[in-house]
């Protein structure tokens, strides 16, 4: 075990389960704010709606996943006195580019475990896109090789610092695609999930693949830790999905953002820290009682890291 592995437990509950709050979108956000029609968003109300979502929900949770941009500074809010909680720093570059629309994933090397660890974080959360049966064209870079070569980089920095390496995982269409069946929707996030085990991050987040047969199939293939991430979908159909992710795939949590506090985005200050003090907080105490007794400790998780 390594001491990143270890240090996992900085953002786990007591029980060694994951139940953190994704609060790290940048340009998601804002397309959420422009959705509600208000077109240029502050920065300082990007910043006030993270303190205040951290601020309403911490004590249930085990950490928050934050951005360097708005979530970090956010904290400065924050009474320094009451319920303690874990750090996780994006540390993804906000911009990508692609190849024929495809995207292609860069690591930043200024963004690194140090980096994270001197703004407080306690761990590393990396954002990827990756298809594992996506091949290069002639003279084409190949994103899929570019993608595990970060990934390696990431982990083996955040080892020598001695911080856990989350990877969050989000596959893609490929130029041209068809939309998939379900089945393979399932089967493109299980075989990127195998890939990226193969280079032993210490939590992988992934979406929910579908179904009981799926998550059984994820289980079966990965050593290391996994926590499922919400996607936006209704809090209702996630806290489903996390249930089936624990009860079949052996699943250490959940990553999840907005089906937890999307609403909130657009209303007043007072209306957003009531709706959050009350109904944020009801739902990620009731995700909390999903995966309590449910959701696998990343302590029993084999690991050859």
């Amino acid at each position: 075990m390594t001491d990143s592995f270890a240090a996992l437990k900085n953002i786990a509950t007591a029980d060694g389960t994951f139940a953190i709050v994704a609060m790290d979108q940048r340009n998601t956000l804002k397309r959420m704010y422009h959705s509600v029609g208000i077109a240029d968003p502050s920065d300082a109300e990007l910043t006030d709606i993270k303190a205040d979502t951290v601020q309403a929900l911490r004590g249930v949770g085990s950490g928050f996943l934050l951005d360097p941009t708005y979530g970090v500074p956010a904290l400065a809010q924050l009474p320094t006195d009451g319920p303690s909680y874990g750090v996780l720093v994006a540390a993804e570059p906000s911009v990508r580019g692609n190849v024929n629309g495809e995207p292609r994933t860069h690591r930043d090397p200024a963004l690194n475990a140090q980096w994270v660890k001197d703004q407080g974080g306690d761990a590393v959360k990396f954002l990827v896109q990756l298809r594992a049966d996506r091949t290069a064209a002639p003279g084409e870079p190949d994103i899929t090789a570019e993608v595990l070569e970060v990934v390696k980089q990431v982990v083996a920095d955040c080892r020598e610092v001695g911080i856990p390496s989350v990877v969050e995982n989000l596959i893609f269409p490929l130029a041209g695609e068809e939309p998939p069946t379900a089945q393979q929707r399932a089967d493109r996030i299980i075989e990127a999930a195998v890939m990226l085990d193969e280079l032993r991050p210490d939590l992988i987040k992934l979406e929910y693949p579908g179904d009981a047969a799926s998550c059984r199939k994820l289980a079966d293939s990965l050593h290391s830790p996994w926590a499922v991430l919400s996607a936006g979908v209704g809090f209702d159909q996630f806290a489903e999905a996390l249930r089936v992710s624990c009860d079949e795939g052996g699943t250490s949590g959940f990553i999840a953002g907005r089906s937890i506090w999307k609403e909130a985005v657009g209303m007043s200050r007072p209306e957003r820290q009531e709706f959050l003090g009350n109904e944020g907080r009801r739902r990620l105490d009731n995700l909390v009682k999903v995966i309590d007794g449910r959701a696998r400790p990343y302590t029993e998780v084999v690991t050859t890291a």
